[in-house]
């Protein structure tokens, strides 16, 4: 079964380039609208630890910089 992908709600309505997310078998589907071949397979735990990332990086900045 195919998945059924969502379009971000950060894209609006009529934007082109995109971030989609699908459903599978307990795995979670995130790909670019503009490049929907490439796509990337996470777990729920490891998608949410990505996020807890990107949002420490944001408040606390050295964060960013040291793992350049």
């Amino acid at each position: 079964m195919s998945p059924q992908w969502q379009k971000s709600s950060f894209s609006g309505i009529d934007a082109e380039d995109c971030v989609e997310a699908a459903h599978a078998e307990g795995h979670l589907l995130l790909r670019e609208s503009d490049t929907p071949h490439a796509t990337l397979t996470v777990t729920p735990e490891g998608l949410a630890a990505l996020i807890r990332t990107c949002k420490a990086a944001r408040r606390f900045p050295v964060l960013s910089t040291a793992a350049s």
